[in-house]
C-alpha cells in the first residue's frame, strides 16, 4: 500500500513497527507538501523547520499518534510562539504569534502528532468558503476551480489530497461538517462541553479533526476531549474509549430524515437529496428502522434571524480581542469588505436584541432536541448543494451581506442548527455526484451520543467503503 493510502493511525502502525522512522515519514510528507501546496493553497503558514526539530528530539510525546504528520487550522488554535493569521491581511503583515498556548493545542502534542503547518480559513472564520483575499482562495482537490468549503477548508483540503492523513478543525456553524462534505472525509462535530473551551463563553464552537476513516476520528477523539475546570460547559465522560465503539452494535436504530428547510429563500440541490436517499437505502438494507418523520421548523426565517444576531455578537467578541492583542483600534480597510459588514451589522443590535435571541434559541434547543425521545438518529445532507465554484461565492464588495441570506444559507443549513442545540452530528463521503464530485451525509444523535455515531459511522464505513476513493487531481 502506498505511504499516502495510509490514515494516521496506520501510520502510527508503521512507527510503532519501526518500519518508518518520525523523521522519515517527515520527509517523504514535505516532498508530497512541497509538490502539491503550490497547486491547492491549503497552508497559511508552513512549519516544516518545527516539524523537523519534532521529529528528532528525544522529548517527542510517546501518544497514540507519536511522529505522524499533522496539521491545525489558523483559526482560534493557538500554540504559543505558531503564526496567528486567521485569514486576516493585518496579522498577515505583522507576523502575529500566538501569545500562550491553549488547551486543545497541548492535547495535540501531547498525542505525538507532528505539526507541518497551519491551513487557511476564511477571515475569521465568517463564510462557508475558505478563499480569504490577503491569502488567497484554497482549492478543491477534486476540481481546483471549486471551493473547499468553510471555514476548516485548508484542513479539508490538506487532508483530501494525501498531504497530512488528518488535520484538526472547528465547528461554530458547521465547519467541520462543510468541509468534510465537499472534500470527501469525515468529520464529527462534537456535543457541547465534549472539548476543552476554557477562555470563551460562546455555546456554539467546539474542535476535533476532518479525517479519511471513522477509526481516525473516534482515536482524535479519545487523545483530545474532556473539558477544564474552567470550561463553561462539561459534557459526561464516556463509558469507555470511543475506538471501542468501532466494534460496538448499535441495534436496530429507529432513524429519521429530513431533505429540506422552511426557509422561503432556501431551495435544496436535488443532488444533496439524492445523496441522503442513498444512504437511506443503506440503513435499510442494515436492519435499521426508517421514518419520514423529522424536528419541525428546523431552519426557518425566525431561526435564521436570531442564529445571525447570536452569531455576529460572537463574531464581534472574536474582531474585537484580537485588536485589543494588536494594541489598536481596527479601521475599515483592515478587514475584508464582508467582515467589515457585518461588525458594522452587530453595531445595530442593542443588548436588549441579543438577550432576547439567547433566550429564543435556548427554547428551540429544547423543542428540537426533544424530537429524539422518540428517535435515534436524524439523517440530513451535510450541505444543501455539491462543491460551488469559487467564482460563484466570491463577495460582492457593494453588497456583501447579500450572499448570507441566499448561497451561504444554503450551504449552512443543516448544519449550523445544531451548534446551536449542542448535539454531536457526523458528515460521512457516502455519496459521489454525477460528475464526480463528493457530497456528504450528515447523522445527527442526541446530546453525548458520540458513542452511538461512531458505531453507526463505522457500520456504513464497512457496508459502504469510501477508502478507495482518491480525487484526480
Amino acid at each position: 500500500m502506498d505511504l499516502f493510502d495510509r490514515d494516521a493511525t496506520a501510520q502510527a502502525e508503521l512507527i510503532r513497527a519501526g518500519e518508518i522512522s518520525p523523521a522519515e515519514l517527515l520527509d517523504e510528507t514535505i516532498n508530497r507538501i512541497e509538490k502539491l501546496e503550490p497547486r491547492l493553497n491549503a497552508f497559511a503558514s508552513l512549519l516544516l523547520d518545527e516539524a523537523r526539530a519534532a521529529t528528532r528530539s528525544e522529548d517527542l510525546p510517546d501518544g497514540p499518534f507519536r511522529g505522524v504528520p499533522f496539521a491545525v487550522k489558523d483559526l482560534g488554535f493557538y500554540l504559543k510562539g505558531l503564526p496567528a493569521y486567521e485569514g486576516n491581511r493585518v496579522l498577515k503583515e505583522i507576523d502575529f504569534r500566538s501569545p500562550a498556548d491553549s488547551p486543545i493545542g497541548t492535547r495535540i502534542r501531547e498525542a505525538g502528532f507532528v505539526i507541518v503547518g497551519k491551513t487557511q480559513t476564511p477571515e475569521f472564520g465568517a463564510q462557508p468558503t475558505t478563499q480569504p483575499l490577503a491569502f488567497g482562495p484554497t482549492r478543491n482537490p477534486w476540481d481546483p476551480n471549486r471551493s473547499v468549503s468553510g471555514s476548516s477548508g485548508g484542513s479539508g483540503a490538506a487532508v483530501a489530497s494525501a498531504m497530512v492523513p488528518a488535520a484538526q478543525a472547528s465547528d461554530g456553524g458547521g465547519s467541520i461538517r462543510q468541509p468534510a462534505s465537499w472534500c470527501g472525509l469525515v468529520g464529527l462535530k462534537p456535543s457541547r462541553g465534549r472539548m476543552p473551551r476554557p477562555t470563551t463563553t460562546s455555546r456554539l464552537g467546539t474542535d476535533l479533526a476532518v479525517t479519511r476513516s471513522v477509526r481516525d476520528t473516534a482515536g482524535i477523539l479519545d487523545a483530545l476531549h474532556g473539558a477544564v475546570a474552567t470550561d463553561l460547559f462539561n459534557a459526561p465522560a464516556p463509558s469507555r474509549p470511543y475506538v471501542e465503539e468501532l466494534e460496538g452494535d448499535p441495534g436496530q436504530l429507529r432513524v429519521g430524515v429530513l431533505t429540506w428547510v422552511d426557509h422561503a429563500s432556501v431551495d435544496i440541490h436535488p443532488e444533496a437529496v439524492r445523496a441522503v436517499m442513498g444512504a437511506i437505502r443503506l440503513f435499510e438494507s442494515l436492519g435499521h428502522e426508517v421514518s419520514d418523520d423529522a424536528p419541525q421548523r428546523l431552519f426557518d426565517e425566525d431561526f435564521l434571524h436570531h442564529a445571525e444576531i447570536d452569531y455576529a455578537s460572537r463574531m464581534r467578541a472574536v474582531f474585537e480581542a484580537t485588536w485589543r492583542l494588536i494594541g489598536r483600534d481596527p479601521v475599515e480597510g483592515d478587514v475584508e469588505p464582508y467582515t467589515w459588514s457585518r461588525m458594522e451589522r452587530m453595531r445595530s443590535i442593542s443588548a436588549l436584541e441579543l438577550i432576547q435571541s439567547g433566550a429564543w434559541l435556548q427554547g428551540y434547543a429544547a423543542r428540537i432536541i426533544s424530537w429524539w425521545n422518540d428517535f435515534d438518529l436524524l439523517v440530513t445532507p451535510s450541505t444543501g448543494e455539491p462543491p460551488a465554484t469559487l467564482e460563484e461565492l466570491e463577495i460582492d464588495e457593494n453588497d456583501p451581506y447579500d450572499i448570507d441570506v441566499g448561497r451561504f444559507a444554503r450551504i449552512r443549513c443543516f448544519v449550523r442548527p445544531f451548534n446551536v442545540t449542542g448535539q454531536p452530528a457526523i458528515s460521512l463521503p457516502l455519496h459521489m455526484t454525477a460528475d464526480g464530485l463528493p457530497l456528504g451525509v450528515q447523522l445527527v444523535a442526541a446530546p453525548y451520543r458520540e458513542d452511538l455515531l461512531i458505531q453507526v459511522a463505522s457500520q456504513l464505513e464497512e457496508a459502504a467503503p469510501w477508502q478507495d476513493r482518491r480525487p484526480p487531481f
